[in-house]
């Protein structure tokens, strides 16, 4: 099977963001996405970047397709304040991280759609729990060919967009000692979690072939890996990160991301072969950084050698400036050292948790707080 890539303007970058519903009152979800999305899209039509998802205590905040991250991030922002008046009218905070502290899995409602119903049918007990919020980012690539191999490449990094974004510690009431419980809980799903490396785009062509003939997946777009690649957009698409707090980590996080894939992209075109981890070694990154986060010691290549993940940013910031400014984005890179400074969000989250009593209530005060005030707190 032959699977076309649309054409996309090189390094072009676009943000999806999901957010959750918090009661005022009650500081739970609440399952009143059809409402929300109701007012804000009215009698004159459907708001362009503000949409459903899986779950009816979601919305996600999407942007347009953009020349640079700070362009991303101010759509983003235009249709956050659009929420504004509907959160107060309905009593609601919008706030975010990888899961809600306490709420209850098995209590969310399904945004009744035939895809999800679908897949909930299907996953059972593993599709009711996904109970979990992210941060996609979209880059757009040139040409086709240059797709696996920045993919391959990506994965050599991927634990550490992993770590420095995680932010869902507890998970239905429960400390569970990861600092990304999302993202052992999202690889439950049959087609999620770590991408297969590939040689070329004939190699992912045929596997979709095969999981299309085996009734596997209907469309290629039911492949929900960490990184995967959006033939219908012309991107890759990087879903690796928890979703983020506050606007300040999704300016690091997504230009973090860009300055990474057109980092890649150079390299293919100055005739340089990227790198590549085994497979193994890419399962052991993503599991030492879901439950060590930012003190991680993760592998660095292939032949085994070893860092400490901060370390590796931090090296990684400065390799990756000149590329930044390029990009328009210098300023929002340099924010990862805030996350670096004060802690990922997993661990201002435990903060808040220990300060408060052993209260999970006090975490989601703080997600609110956080989204408020743009950076973290």
């Amino acid at each position: 099977m032959s699977m076309p890539f649309a054409h996309s303007p090189r390094s072009t970058v676009g943000i999806e963001w999901e957010l959750q519903l918090i009661d005022s009152d009650s500081l739970d979800l609440r399952q009143c996405a059809e409402a929300v999305l109701a007012e804000i899209h009215g009698p004159d039509g459907a708001h362009p970047s503000i949409h459903h998802e899986l779950l009816l205590n979601t919305v996600e905040v999407v942007s347009a397709p953009a020349r640079t991250v700070p362009e991303a991030v101010e759509d983003i922002e235009a249709s956050m304040k659009d929420l504004g008046p509907i959160m107060a009218k309905l009593r609601l905070e919008l706030a975010t991280a990888g899961t809600h502290p306490f709420a209850n899995p098995l209590y969310q409602r399904v945004t009744n759609k035939e895809r999800y119903a679908k897949l909930v049918d299907r996953t059972r007990y593993w599709g009711q729990q996904m109970l979990l919020f992210g941060m996609h980012v979209h880059v757009g690539i040139e040409e086709p060919r240059k797709v696996i191999p920045i993919l391959n490449a990506l994965m050599t990094r991927h634990a550490h967009l992993q770590a420095l974004s995680s932010s869902s510690p507890f998970w239905s009431n429960r400390d569970t000692g990861y600092a990304s419980n999302r993202a052992m809980m999202f690889q439950q799903l049959p087609t999620a979690g770590i991408p297969h490396q590939f040689d070329d785009w004939a190699g992912l062509e045929s596997y979709t072939t095969d999981m299309l003939r085996t009734g596997v997946i209907d469309d290629f777009s039911e492949v929900r890996w960490d990184i995967r690649p959006s033939p219908k957009l012309g991107t890759i698409e990087v879903r690796t990160c928890d979703a983020p707090t506050n606007v300040t980590e999704l300016k690091a996080l997504a230009a973090l991301t860009h300055c990474l894939v057109e980092h890649y992209s150079t390299e293919l075109d100055e005739g340089r072969t990227l790198p590549r981890l085994p497979q193994w070694f890419v399962a052991e990154n993503k599991w030492r950084s879901a439950r060590y986060g930012m003190d991680a010691i993760l592998i660095l290549d292939a032949e085994g050698n070893e860092e400490l993940v901060s370390v590796t940013v931090a090296h990684l910031l400065d390799r990756l400036e000149p590329v930044a400014r390029r990009l328009g984005c210098a300023d929002e890179l340099r924010m990862v050292e805030v996350i670096l400074d004060e802690g990922a969000s997993y661990q201002r989250q435990h903060r808040a948790y220990l300060e408060g009593g052993r209260s999970m209530e006090a975490v989601v005060r703080q997600l609110v707080t956080e989204m408020r005030l743009g950076r973290p707190s």
